[in-house]
């Protein structure tokens, strides 16, 4: 059709140049909205080749047949083509096995023989740094997700400060000027003077067009990228030269059967104010600098940083379920089975970015920021702790395991934390406080290293879905091993263990017979039990306080 249009003559040949001209314009400026489609084509390439080339057979197969009824049987037959293809790879999930076991295959599996030690815990939740965040900013603005990142030293919350969605005007003509940065390990984070820092983005999450970090983002992409690459999470820190800079992170589709997600490196824009020539490199090339996997060691900012994206990390600590094999999963099996459980009531599911100690271990890893996960078996109904999962946050391509269900500890799992919290303290209003966010708090005390869950209570108004912020929160350590709540006070991080050891000492030496030099091995002969310091204290107070009222009583006489 467009070859006899073309050849009625010079006007016709015109108007077809010129569309020719405006749609390759509009696939070159507009790959960011269509982009999505081609990734749909890439994630599920192997099931639209196998439709299509199913359907083209078929219906020349219809188109050839003779009669009706076997043009009737081969309709029949391409609907239950289709609706076996949506029962078993949709329904039943297979596709996603499938998936999660290239996943597996594809993985750097290290088991580790002993747990690392946690350091730096952070305080406050998710959502109550959301909260709080909001507190301190005018009507017109909004928030970035936080993030946890490594920032001068320390981990620390940061956040962008931009134009609100509801806003249109101030999307299309204000640039994000502010940034928070709050540390982790404070029980009372401050959004105010020094944590807020200035910094100017002409590119940003809730920025309009062009200048959306995930339209500038895409418009980078080479024509292959476009297929393979898509963005996700906005980290904000430092780069090498101290300077400010958005850290996107990547993710690549990887593989033809079933192709998976993996860590696709990150795209660095650097701050800077918006000008015509910033305008024309958005909506012609986009805006970034793409660093890969492979080059990351070449960024000491990016080592050890927190730069991965929680849908690789997820799927990565599910596809631990092939440990036993590729069939173990299904219903006739799972001996080693595991989901990643999820809380209803917890607004921030697991990875949790949790600060790692491997010194003295036998293992090539870094100290610094994990994704880390408790995996427990598959059924509702069984709570135990199966494995604790540790994938490096800065992408680095292997994950650690270890597995406490080949070595029978009997830990409790995540998922049973909040009963035992609730039960510990009866007195509390637990319709308007939750226990949420069960990370890993693994100290050496009294001789051995000790798997605890720290867990915060935050409270919930009743007609708001989200926590409220809240300065000084309740901590509560969960003893894996023994299930005894340890409730600490968050302002004061030096006496959590000596906390531990007032609560649970006298448990411990009877029932793994320590002595006292193994529950207090840092203390003198005098120093080793507090505990009988502090009877003998009280015995003195009520000695003395018997021996004025006999006193009294005579005087009186």
């Amino acid at each position: 059709m467009i070859k006899t249009y073309w050849q009625k003559g010079k006007k016709q040949k015109r108007i077809l140049v010129v569309i020719g001209i405006i749609v390759l314009g509009l696939l070159f400026f507009l790959r960011d909205d269509y982009q999505p489609a081609l990734l749909f084509l890439r994630k599920y390439i192997f099931i639209i080749l196998l439709s299509a080339g199913f359907l083209w057979f078929t219906l020349f197969k219809f188109r050839g047949a003779a009669s009706a009824g076997k043009r009737i049987l081969i309709l029949v037959g391409i609907v239950a083509f289709f609706t076996t293809l949506w029962f078993f790879g949709w329904k039943l999930s297979l596709y996603q096995y499938m998936q999660t076991y290239n996943v597996y295959k594809n993985l750097d599996l290290v088991e580790l023989q002993e747990l690392p030690l946690t350091q730096n815990e952070r305080i406050q939740p998710f959502n109550n740094i959301v909260t709080m965040a909001y507190e301190s900013i005018g009507e017109t603005q909004e928030v970035s997700l936080p993030q946890l990142v490594r920032l001068d030293g320390s981990n620390q919350w940061t956040m962008a400060v931009q134009p609100a969605k509801e806003y249109t005007w101030q999307r299309i003509n204000d640039n994000t000027e502010e940034v928070f940065t709050v540390e982790s390990t404070s029980p009372f984070p401050r959004f105010s003077n020094e944590n807020r820092i200035p910094v100017t983005f002409s590119i940003g999450e809730s920025l309009a067009f062009s200048r959306n970090t995930y339209n500038a983002v895409v418009q980078r992409f080479n024509l292959f990228q476009l297929f393979t690459l898509e963005p996700s999470d906005v980290f904000y820190m430092k780069n090498d030269q101290d300077q400010w800079v958005q850290v996107v992170n990547l993710i690549k589709w990887k593989g033809f059967f079933f192709p998976y997600p993996t860590y696709g490196g990150v795209m660095v824009i650097e701050a800077g104010e918006h000008d015509f020539n910033d305008y024309l490199e958005r909506v012609t090339i986009g805006k970034g600098t793409y660093i890969q996997q492979s080059e990351i060691k070449n960024y000491p900012y990016l080592k050890g940083q927190n730069t991965l994206a929680e849908k690789i990390s997820r799927i990565q600590a599910q596809s631990l379920q092939f440990l036993g094999g590729f069939t173990d999963p299904l219903p006739w099996n799972m001996k080693t089975a595991v989901k990643i459980p999820e809380l209803p009531e917890d607004q921030n599911q697991q990875p949790y970015v949790t600060d790692f100690n491997f010194e003295g271990m036998k293992v090539d890893a870094f100290d610094g920021l994990y994704h880390w996960f408790g995996l427990e078996p598959i059924g509702d109904e069984r709570t135990s702790l199966a494995f604790s999962v540790l994938i490096p946050a800065d992408g680095t391509d292997k994950l650690y395991y270890y597995n406490h269900s080949a070595k029978k500890e009997g830990f409790a799992g995540v998922s049973a934390m909040p009963l035992k919290v609730i039960e510990s303290r009866k007195e509390y209003d637990w319709s308007a406080n939750k226990p949420v966010e069960f990370r890993p708090f693994i100290k050496k005390i009294a001789g051995r290293k000790r798997l605890f869950v720290l867990g915060t209570v935050a409270a919930v108004r009743d007609s708001s879905k989200q926590f409220d912020g809240a300065a000084t929160p309740d901590l509560a350590l969960v003893d894996a091993e023994y299930r005894d709540v340890i409730w600490i006070d968050a302002k004061h991080p030096s006496q959590w263990t000596s906390t531990i050891l007032h609560q649970l000492g006298e448990t411990w030496k009877a029932s793994e017979r320590l002595t006292d030099a193994d529950l207090y091995p840092d203390k003198s002969d005098s120093d080793m039990n507090p505990l009988q310091e502090l009877d003998s204290v009280q015995g003195d107070t009520i000695n003395t306080t018997q021996s004025e009222v006999v006193l009294d009583s005579l005087g009186a006489n």
